[in-house]
């Protein structure tokens, strides 16, 4: 899967998604999505890359706990047959919950 694709899986949810980040005047208010690469875990044979596995951070913004809007990312993700993992904590400078997923592609 690609990034772009992994950008079409996310904006099933009818939410704003970016990747990495959103420009200032264009932010919008939450919820949103931004995703962005975090490193690799390839598999190797006969000394190159085989297989290409990226591991890839979602973020997820929500002003308040929202597991409507949480379950919304991951049955997108399920339906694109993306396994994840996540975590979650509160951004009191920003005043927002940052849900993470933490997915391969």
């Amino acid at each position: 899967m690609t990034l772009a694709e992994l950008k079409n899986v996310l904006d099933g949810t009818g939410l704003p998604v970016a990747y990495g980040y959103f420009r200032e005047e264009n932010a919008p208010v939450p919820p949103c999505i931004t995703f962005e690469m975090a490193y690799t875990s390839n598999f190797m044979a006969d000394r190159i890359v085989y297989h290409q596995i990226r591991n890839v951070d979602i973020f997820l913004y929500t002003r308040h706990k929202d597991e409507a809007t949480e379950a919304l990312v991951e049955t997108q993700l399920a339906a694109a047959s993306i396994y994840w993992d996540k975590t979650e904590t509160w951004m009191p400078e920003q005043k927002v919950y940052q849900i993470i997923y933490e997915v391969k592609i």
